[in-house]
């Protein structure tokens, strides 16, 4: 498939709708970000009230993210990144840690949320090699025909498939497995795949009262058990260390404590397709 090409296709019309909360909002609301609206705080506020380490296990979560990123545009010599539900953009974005490392990387946002397109479209003024488009990685196929996907990312050359943070908002009725292997079938070998999910602690009651309270207020938010999580790495190669709550995962500095809810709430990994 070609990947030239500097110009974004089709630019859709965004739309903003303030009365309904999206998780790609209240994340912002966890990050102490300003793109947010009542209806968002309203949902992280509730949420907080159940688990208060939320806030710091939204910055685990980024944290690994640039970890990741930068370990498989050095290291890997992975140049191109799929980000799904990507979220809005915030400090360090994956494209910055990417092209940190390597100038010539490629990525592509994906949201559901329009004002995640909206904001993007700042980072498109200046930045030839980052694409932002609206879609629903519940259709895994739409997003992989879309133009900006299709004319920008090359499938013949190993892509890396971001996952962080965002299967925990598709219901079991969604197939959140069935996702992952669309996408898994659909790059090539050497690719690899980053997931991050919030996890079910059979020592933390609050772990399951959260996944009460985001399904009622928000409508999504399924804590998954650990085994549960490893399906998903399914005819892939977990790297070292495994699948592991998300500060252990080659942390920048020694952790000291990892023990914590605010520490093991959040597990991730990454694998590669063989």
């Amino acid at each position: 498939m070609s990947a030239e090409g500097t110009e974004q296709a089709n630019p859709e019309v965004v739309v903003l709708d303030n009365g309904v909360p999206t998780a790609a909002r209240v994340y912002d609301v966890m990050l102490d970000g300003k793109d947010n609206y009542a209806i968002d705080r309203e949902v992280a506020n509730a949420s907080l009230a159940v688990m208060p380490e939320l806030k710091e296990i939204a910055q685990h979560n980024r944290a690994i993210l640039h970890r990741v990123v930068r370990h498989l545009a050095g290291d890997a010599g992975v140049t191109q990144f799929l980000d799904l539900g990507s979220g809005l953009p915030t400090a360090a974005n994956t494209h910055e840690a990417a092209q940190g490392v390597n100038s010539d990387a490629r990525v592509v946002y994906v949201d559901i949320d329009p004002i995640v397109l909206a904001h993007g479209r700042a980072l498109l003024a200046d930045n030839a090699n980052t694409r932002v488009i609206t879609a629903d990685i519940r259709k895994p196929q739409e997003v992989l025909e879309h133009p900006d996907v299709q004319g920008f990312i090359d499938f013949d050359k190993p892509v890396c498939v971001m996952l962080c943070g965002i299967l925990h908002h598709l219901l079991d009725d969604e197939d959140p497995q069935g996702i992952v292997d669309t996408l898994r079938e659909a790059v090539p070998a050497g690719s690899f795949f980053f997931i991050t999910n919030f996890t079910r602690l059979s020592d933390a009651p609050e772990s399951e009262e959260l996944e009460r309270v985001l399904l009622s207020q928000l409508g999504t938010g399924r804590v998954r058990t650990p085994a549960e999580l490893t399906r998903f790495f399914d005819g892939l190669e977990l790297l070292s260390p495994g699948l592991v709550p998300l500060p252990l995962w080659r942390p920048d500095e020694i952790v000291t404590d990892a023990t914590t809810v605010a520490a093991r709430f959040m597990t991730g990994g990454v694998a590669r397709k063989p």
